[in-house]
């Protein structure tokens, strides 16, 4: 149990996996001309088009809501945010020892922080994500909302959830190559599956138990509430997301340590 917490909590390496995580992003952007520009650049572009697309093309409006477009454009944006965040690290997984044979032959090196380091990068992006959140919500509402300062809490379970699938898929794609295809056609039908373009409460009361047993929902439908609605998150529901996070991290850490010992025979 002692090892299985130090892959939750790994301070001795936590000074490599910021090194590493800073590489990551670093080798990401430099042979582009606007480097990391692109991380602020990137999420405006996309609530510009998916606010052109949805609001002007499709004649999509917010369930129960009338609003203006940059009010619109945030809470789609909120949901995508929180759901890029996820695939970026989910999508990775499968091939994290796979893209490291020289680390894997190197018995010193802790592989079970591949996973933090992914995260950690893909961190920044969520983290930019974020600011231009309150920014822009700002604008478009005037003030921020006290119940802001709950953001952090609201993203915190989505940490442990990716470390724990990137631990069981990056056991599981090591021995198996198939998984990277098969997860990228999952997490295709996952973007649609959770509340991004809709809310929640478009949906049928009797659907809408389901669709909350998608982790992602809960955690998209707390950030519109915290930033745009002005509503502290269910402290109850969230008590317990975290708490399913970090037996999923568990399990996914036990089944990486048992796995872990095979990946030199097969990378």
């Amino acid at each position: 149990m002692t090892s299985l917490l130090s892959y939750l909590w790994p301070w001795r390496e936590r000074g490599l996996i910021a090194r590493l995580a800073a590489r990551e992003v670093h080798a990401r952007y430099r042979q582009s001309w606007l480097g990391l520009a692109w991380l602020v650049l990137t999420p405006l572009a996309m609530l510009s088009i998916y606010t052109l697309v949805f609001r002007h093309v499709m004649r999509v409006r917010w369930h129960g809501v009338d609003e203006g477009n940059l009010a619109f454009g945030l809470r789609i944006y909120a949901g995508l945010a929180v759901f890029s965040f996820f695939a970026e690290c989910v999508n990775r997984a499968p091939g994290l020892v796979l893209e490291q044979p020289n680390l894997v032959k190197k018995v010193v090196f802790p592989l079970q922080i591949l996973p933090w380091v992914s995260a950690a990068s893909a961190a920044l992006g969520l983290a930019v994500s974020g600011a231009l959140l309150v920014g822009l919500a700002v604008l478009a509402n005037g003030s921020l909302p006290l119940t802001a300062l709950a953001l952090p809490l609201v993203w915190l379970p989505l940490l442990p959830l990716v470390l724990g699938l990137s631990w069981l898929l990056a056991g599981l794609g090591t021995y198996v190559r198939d998984v990277g295809q098969v997860l990228t056609m999952a997490v295709s039908a996952l973007m649609f599956l959770s509340p991004i373009f809709f809310p929640v409460e478009a949906l049928p009361a009797a659907v809408r138990p389901w669709l909350l047993l998608n982790p992602l929902a809960w955690v998209m439908t707390g950030t519109r509430d915290v930033l745009l609605a002005g509503r502290w998150p269910d402290w109850g529901a969230w008590a317990l997301l975290m708490a399913a996070c970090l037996l999923l991290a568990l399990a996914g850490a036990a089944f990486f340590r048992k796995v872990r010992v095979g990946f030199a025979d097969v990378v």
